[in-house]
């Protein structure tokens, strides 16, 4: 994050970070997609996309400003990440939109200035952004949460192991298929790994899991993810739903996201999803002989970064 220099003048805003809006990277908590995102900001859902500047003016308000130089904001926000210096203050003439509010919380205010709040924007004007209602579950809630996985995905990993292993006298879980439209889809054992923000404690139930003790994991939840991802690959999705960023040497993350459900992976390993009918549970999607196909299809369609 990065605090514009020479913020101080009336009318001006005080930077406080910056987001993508492109097809490949957009802030989750939008939507299930790009255009989903661009729909929930009111904006129409160009190739180049958009940049977002999050800051406050002078009297304190939060303000989130759309502006069209996505390369400016790409290049803040690179340095930004490398802990260096950078001035984006939003040109005029690149503004497209400035909507009063902020979709995510920030744990920084711009100094010098009042207590971040909402302007006033009159009866006429937009409702505020505001991020998803803390100790809810939703939608937002379930793809933040996919977020939270992907950024920590070495500890998830972990929980997973840790939930198998105490899971070895349980009785054996086998490969559930899915099948759409004549074709197999992944095999599959779900579990429930741990919490995510938002829900409540889930600890891991491998019987439950197992379907009540049954050889074969029928789990609802998990068969309708990968028969819908496995339909992306038939029919693609709106730009967005599907997307990939470097992991590690020939190893991608893959983000998934459908109505309902979001979907992490690694490439070279399991996948872990999300669902919004339960709240906080993380569940397991072991590598079985058929995922590793649908995450080799799943990759080819995903849009890199910029």
């Amino acid at each position: 994050m990065g605090v514009a220099e020479g913020g101080g003048d009336d009318g001006a805003l005080l930077v406080l970070t910056a987001m993508m809006l492109t097809p490949a990277r957009f802030p989750s908590v939008l939507g299930d997609d790009y255009v989903a995102a661009c729909e929930a900001l009111a904006l129409a859902p160009c190739e180049e996309g958009y940049g977002l500047v999050l800051g406050q003016d002078s009297a304190g308000a939060r303000w989130t400003v759309v502006v069209e130089d996505v390369s400016r904001v790409a290049a803040a926000v690179a340095a930004w990440d490398c802990g260096m210096r950078y001035d984006l203050s939003p040109d005029g003439d690149s503004v497209v939109s400035a909507l009063p509010g902020w979709p995510l919380d920030l744990a920084v205010a711009a100094p010098g200035v009042p207590e971040p709040h909402d302007p006033e924007t009159g009866d006429e004007g937009p409702a505020p952004l505001a991020p998803p209602r803390a100790g809810a579950w939703g939608a937002a809630h379930r793809r933040l949460g996919a977020d939270e996985v992907a950024a920590q995905w070495s500890l998830w990993r972990e929980r997973v192991e840790e939930s198998e292993g105490a899971a070895d006298d349980a009785p054996g879980e086998t490969a559930d298929s899915v099948e759409t439209a004549g074709a197999a889809g992944p095999d599959t054992s779900a579990e429930t790994a741990d919490e995510v923000p938002g829900g409540p404690l889930a600890a891991p139930d491998p019987d439950a899991a197992a379907g009540g003790g049954s050889p074969v994991v029928r789990h609802l939840g998990i068969r309708r993810v990968l028969s819908e991802a496995l339909a992306y690959t038939r029919t693609p999705p709106p730009p967005g739903r599907i997307r990939s960023s470097f992991a590690s040497a020939d190893v991608r993350t893959l983000r998934v996201d459908g109505p309902g459900w979001s979907m992490v992976a690694r490439s070279d390993d399991i996948a872990l999803v999300l669902l919004d009918e339960e709240p906080g549970e993380v569940l397991t999607v072991r590598r079985g002989p058929a995922l590793p196909a649908l995450l080799r299809a799943l990759e080819e369609l995903a849009l890199p970064p910029a």
